[in-house]
């Protein structure tokens, strides 16, 4: 690029303008700046740096003549206007919701983006880059548009379509750059006025007014409009740099106008900076009468209008109104807002000449940026679209139309004057007695207040609902000449009331007769094709219709039977409407008259309506139908004539009639063999009339069309199928693809590896896996009558999770649904049972026997229970067998006296005290006299929960619900004083714990004698299945009689009485690696040596708290 001050101006403004539209993405912002860059003197391909602007417009005005060309430049003016917009939308800090993409689907952008040559390759330099289906977007790694790019295209895009707009309208200061790529731009045209008015300031000489030739205009721009002419030329309303309205005036610039805009930019410079300048005063001047938005041009006095200059050419070209004389009244400007292109002041889209709302923000033509007044919404449209109607003659346009379809009046031109009815001189009387309706024009007498023609009522007087301008004076004349005053022709008759009385009078009539028709069952067709026959007499149409109908419709068909037998004997050359074999037919009468054609009353019925009451359009129309329907017979494979005919006219010239006649011979073998008491037939794939089995496919099965029965044949003709008819046809039904359905019909089941087709294979809603029906039903019967309830999940991937209680809810709620009908009646009410015990188990009055597997609802508050199955008594807070020395003690006193008293307990040592505090299940509280060592992970056999023997807390067989939890296999978070870690201690030092906190241990047995083994209860597998027996491991001195595994249990079960924290005896990898398992911060301090290190770690620790669940029994 070039160093011109051009140049260096160009990128001076430009830099400015990027800065300010990819900060705020208003384009009102940067109109200035626009106007400016599009006035610099620069080429286009200096200009320019994103856009190819030479190649978008060559390639929109190509092989075209001028005006084509210049519409398609309007086009490209809108569609860069449209572009405009997606740019401030991605510039804007509040984007749209749906800014990624652009649809192509919208009929706005079909019209204008794409419509252009090369609207898709700004969308691209926009970043819509991504080529979707219906439309563009960005690209899915792109979260944010680069504000910088796009800001810069679109200010290209502005600055264009301000130069095409300037080109258009003929106001660019530098069109000479624009001549090699539009060459019509040098073109003028010399316009003249088609009308022909009386200049302001000549006199009129006598009675007829002087009428002067018109003046051809000066040289026309792009669209007609005047090109720009020079400074010395310019008018007071117009800029010397943009041509828009100037705002104020310069002495020391040669007295040059400049509007706000341009003024800034230019008086920007040093040399400039202090020159004073004028603001100029703005004077009101009159609008049109009609639009109210453009300066009067001219004024009719024939009419009583003051018009602008295109109203006048609309308003004037009506035929009554071409001879009117208009005087003008100003001159026509060439900025004029109703001759040209108008910009919106909101979001400077430039809209056609006749729009009245901006075609992208639908704000009104006159509404300016800031305007925040609540528009009517009577007087405003919401939307360009919504029909509207017509204030001079009520009818409703369409959203699109600006001019009344009927009256030819602008869309917000107000309600015209009423043309005052003249009456007979001296007649005040009947002036005030007539009233004229607003809406249908029509006169009505007083008093009534509604109108006879329109049926609309009003209020008050009509006189007083007229302004006082429209409002019917009435002349108070006699038939004496007032002395002085000119005689005055008496006025006609009014033609119009009569025409409008009689056109009332018939109307009422039509009506009263076709309402004293539809009483006695006649059509007002049937009433107004019989007052086109007995118009002129005074015969009722509904008499006529029942004495004198038949003989006329009898008339017609001899009529078309007659022009039917001519064609045949005349041979001219045309195709005759009906054939015939040569038959003459036996019956005679009104139904069927004539020799040949069969033709029925209900035929010519039919045909005499459609032709108004008209006889010899209907024997035209009754020939025509004949043919239509004869030949739609012989589409459907009916070639006999006489059989075609006879069935029409037995039909009443119903082609459905008639084709059930035509059938029911041909189905007769059909009937007789389906009421037979021999068997249907199977259907044979490869019966070798392929067209019989297609049709008894579908009569059987109901299928779709024609080709999917193809398709059924066609599978079971495969070598080595094994697909049975009925599975075949299920499949088509779903799907039309070959292989898609060969997939339907082969699926194996994991169960018992059979190929079944899908529609025989069950599937549970808590996974994807699917079995055969017969497995299906299997694993749930055994499952209901052998196993707990909990074990009826999925046989191949064992899911729910059984754990999960919300889970488990809604899959019994869906399961119960599939097993209603696969399993037998016994079977389902054994589910049932258990499924109600299952829900009872959540009520917190719920027991389990500690004698028995019963469980029951207990009501009572006392501690002793007796169990309603084996009455047997126990406690129902520690679940012990109930004793009489239980009575009147807690259970810790209870528990005491048992360990002071009993022989028994006593003999049994620690043995006893842990299958005392053995395990509880937290989900159904039922209570296992067993020891928590071995395996920590403990299933209940009475809810099938599962869960951690130590510390009671779940064991998930999938992900869990822990923060940061990322196991996805069978685990389970414990505490740091549960016994799955603390096992793994040894005991002097679980020992060295409780003598730390002054906790008294065990290490001797209780009756002072050491046996080889332990007898401590635990539950082991089997042969697969849970047995309690004793522990059988050989014991150590000073572990109490206990295995070294259960003396571990026994300190451990002392720790978490006593509440204790093994955290204070944990090393410092021990420390470490609990602070990670709990999430603590182990990050190092600067300087800081182990021991301070260590000390803050072991706080933090102790901060996290011990286990919630962890059995604290005593």
């Amino acid at each position: 690029m070039s160093s011109s001050p051009a140049s260096v101006h160009m990128d001076e403004v430009r830099r400015k303008a990027q800065s300010l539209l990819s900060s705020s993405g208003v384009a009102q912002d940067v109109k200035a700046e626009v106007q400016t860059m599009a006035s610099i003197a620069l080429p286009l391909s200096e200009k320019y740096c994103h856009l190819e602007a030479e190649a978008m417009l060559r390639d929109n005005t190509a092989s075209r003549n001028r005006l084509e060309a210049l519409e398609s430049l309007s086009r490209l003016v809108k569609a860069l206007s449209i572009l405009e917009k997606y740019g401030c939308n991605l510039t804007c800090p509040a984007r749209p919701r749906y800014w990624r993409s652009v649809k192509h689907n919208n009929p706005v952008f079909r019209t204008t983006v794409d419509a252009m040559k090369g609207g898709r390759r700004v969308l691209y330099l926009y970043g819509y880059t991504n080529q979707q289906i219906d439309g563009l977007s960005f690209p899915d790694e792109v979260s944010e548009p680069d504000a910088e790019k796009v800001a810069a295209v679109t200010l290209e895009v502005m600055t264009l379509r301000t130069e095409v707009d300037m080109l258009i309208k003929g106001t660019h200061p530098y069109i000479e750059n624009f001549k090699d790529i539009l060459p019509f731009v040098e073109q003028q045209d010399v316009t003249v006025s088609d009308s022909v008015v009386i200049l302001p300031g000549e006199e009129q000489r006598g009675d007829k007014p002087q009428v002067l030739s018109p003046s051809p205009k000066p040289a026309q721009s792009l669209l007609g409009q005047s090109l720009k002419p020079s400074a010395g030329s310019l008018t007071q309303s117009e800029c010397n740099l943009c041509g828009r309205a100037s705002s104020l005036v310069c002495p020391s610039c040669d007295n040059q106008h400049f509007c706000d805009a341009c003024d800034d930019l230019f008086h920007r410079h040093p040399s400039r900076a202090n020159h004073k300048r004028d603001k100029i005063q703005k004077t009101e001047q009159e609008t049109c009468t009609i639009c109210g938005i453009s300066a009067v041009y001219a004024q009719c006095s024939a009419c009583v209008q003051s018009l602008c200059l295109n109203c006048d050419m609309l308003f004037h070209s009506h035929p009554d109104r071409k001879g009117h004389n208009r005087t003008i009244v100003t001159p026509v400007k060439t900025s004029s807002p109703s001759l040209s292109p108008w910009e919106c002041s909101h979001c400077t889209t430039v809209n056609e000449i006749r729009a009245v709302l901006c075609s992208t923000c639908e704000r009104p033509r006159l509404a300016t940026a800031a305007s925040t007044v609540q528009e009517s919404p009577m007087s405003v449209p919401t939307s360009p679209n919504t029909e509207w109607q017509c204030k001079s003659c009520t009818v409703v346009n369409q959203g699109s139309s600006i001019l009344c379809i009927v009256c030819e009046r602008p869309r917000l031109a107000t309600r015209p004057p009423v043309a005052p009815v003249s009456s007979n001189p001296g007649s005040l009387s009947d002036a005030g007695s007539k009233w004229t309706c607003q809406f249908c024009t029509y006169v009505n007498t007083k008093p009534t207040g509604v109108c006879e023609m329109c049926n609309l009522s009003c209020k008050d007087s009509p006189g007083d609902l007229l302004p006082q301008s429209l409002q019917q004076t009435p002349s108070i004349t006699t038939d004496q000449p007032q002395p002085g005053a000119k005689p005055q022709p008496k006025p006609r008759v009014h033609m119009e009331l009569k025409r409008q009385k009689r056109m009332r009078e018939d109307g009422l009539n039509l009506i009263h007769q076709i309402r004293e028709a539809e009483k006695r069952g006649v059509s007002p067709e049937e009433v107004y094709a019989a007052l086109c026959m007995c118009g002129g007499s005074n015969i009722n149409p509904c008499d006529w219709l029942t004495s004198e109908l038949p003989h006329l419709l009898d008339e017609i068909c001899a009529m078309a039977a007659s022009v039917q037998l001519n064609y045949k004997a005349g041979d001219s050359g045309i195709h005759p409407m009906v054939e015939r074999d040569g038959e003459e037919s036996e019956e005679r009468g009104p139904n069927a008259t004539g020799e040949d054609v069969k033709l029925s009353r209900a035929e010519a019925k039919l045909a005499w309506l459609a032709a108004g009451g008209d006889t010899d359009r209907a024997v035209t129309q009754l020939l025509r139908d004949r043919h239509v329907k004869m030949r739609e017979l012989h589409s459907l494979g009916f070639r006999d004539v006489a059989q075609c005919e006879e069935a029409l006219r037995l039909s009443g010239g119903e082609v459905k009639g008639a084709l059930s006649l035509l059938q029911r011979p041909l189905l007769e073998p059909f009937h007789q063999r389906i009421w037979a008491d021999q068997p249907e037939p199977p259907i044979d794939p490869k019966h070798p009339d392929k067209q019989r089995m297609c049709r008894r496919l579908l009569a059987l099965y109901d299928l779709p069309s024609w080709g999917r029965c193809e398709l059924v044949l066609s599978l079971l003709q495969e070598p080595g199928v094994t697909y049975s008819l009925e599975d075949v046809v299920q499949a088509v039904k779903e799907s039309h693809d070959k292989d898609f359905i060969r997939r339907l019909l082969n699926n194996e089941c994991p169960c018992c590896l059979c190929i079944f087709p899908r529609s025989k294979m069950q599937s549970l809603t808590s996974c994807q896996c699917s079995v055969c029906h017969e497995c299906f039903r299997q694993h749930f019967t055994i499952a209901v009558r052998d196993k707990h309830i909990r074990d009826m999940v999925c046989p191949v991937c064992g899911e729910p999770d059984i754990n999960d209680p919300e889970q488990l809810d809604s899959y019994f709620s869906t399961l119960d649904i599939q097993l209603r009908d696969c399993l037998e009646p016994d079977v389902y009410e054994l589910f049932h049972k258990k499924l109600t015990e299952h829900a009872l188990m959540k009520d917190p009055k719920f027991l389990w026997c500690c004698h028995c597997t019963s469980g029951f609802i207990n009501d009572g508050d006392q501690l002793k229970v007796t169990c309603p199955s084996c009455r047997n008594s126990f406690c129902t807070q520690c679940k012990k067998p109930w004793e009489t020395q239980h009575q009147d003690l807690s259970c810790e006193q209870f528990q005491q006296w048992k360990r002071e008293n009993d022989p028994e307990y006593q003999r049994q040592g620690l043995a006893g005290y842990l299958r005392d505090n053995g395990i509880t299940c937290p989900h159904c509280r039922f209570q296992y006299a067993l020891t928590k060592g071995g395996c920590m992970h403990f299933s209940c056999s009475q809810c099938r929960y599962q869960f951690c023997s130590g510390c009671n807390n779940p064991y998930h067989k999938t992900g869990c619900k822990t923060p940061q939890c990322s196991y996805s296999g069978l685990h389970s978070h414990h505490p740091r004083d549960c016994l799955f870690y603390l096992r793994d201690w040894e005991p002097p030092r679980l020992q060295a714990l409780l003598q730390r906190n002054g906790v008294e241990f065990n290490t001797d047995p209780s009756n002072g004698t050491q046996t080889d083994a332990c007898g401590v209860m635990e539950q082991k597998d089997e042969g697969g299945q849970q047995i309690d027996s004793p522990c059988g491991i050989q014991t150590q001195p000073g572990q109490a009689g206990l295995c070294e595994k259960h003396y571990r249990e026994y300190l451990v079960s002392l720790i978490n009485v006593h509440s204790l924290d093994p955290a204070l005896l944990y090393d410092a990898q021990e420390l470490t690696r609990a602070c990670e398992r709990y999430q603590v911060d182990v990050q190092r301090g600067e300087n800081e040596d182990d021991n301070t290190y260590h000390t803050r770690l072991l706080k933090k620790l102790m901060e996290v708290p011990l286990g919630e669940k962890v059995p604290r029994n005593k």
